[in-house]
């Protein structure tokens, strides 16, 4: 029995450390339309990408979404 992403958490993690979805744009090079679909909950971070953002933000890929069981 594993894990799946659930609900992505980045909205919330974006405003606890009081930054925004263009910010996380550029300290990532990540597309902010991209950072907008995976804060939506329309797509799923790879994991180097949700790596990524992780080291950004200052918190483990664990915490970018709720798992839930498969």
């Amino acid at each position: 029995m594993g894990y799946k992403p659930g609900r992505c958490l980045l909205k919330q993690k974006l405003r606890e450390i009081k930054r925004n979805q263009q910010w996380l744009s550029e300290a990532t090079g990540i597309s902010e339309s991209a950072i907008s679909d995976y804060a939506n909950n329309r797509k799923v971070m790879m994991l180097a990408t949700a790596a990524t953002i992780a080291k950004a933000i200052g918190c483990y890929i664990d915490d970018l979404y709720d798992f839930v069981k498969q």
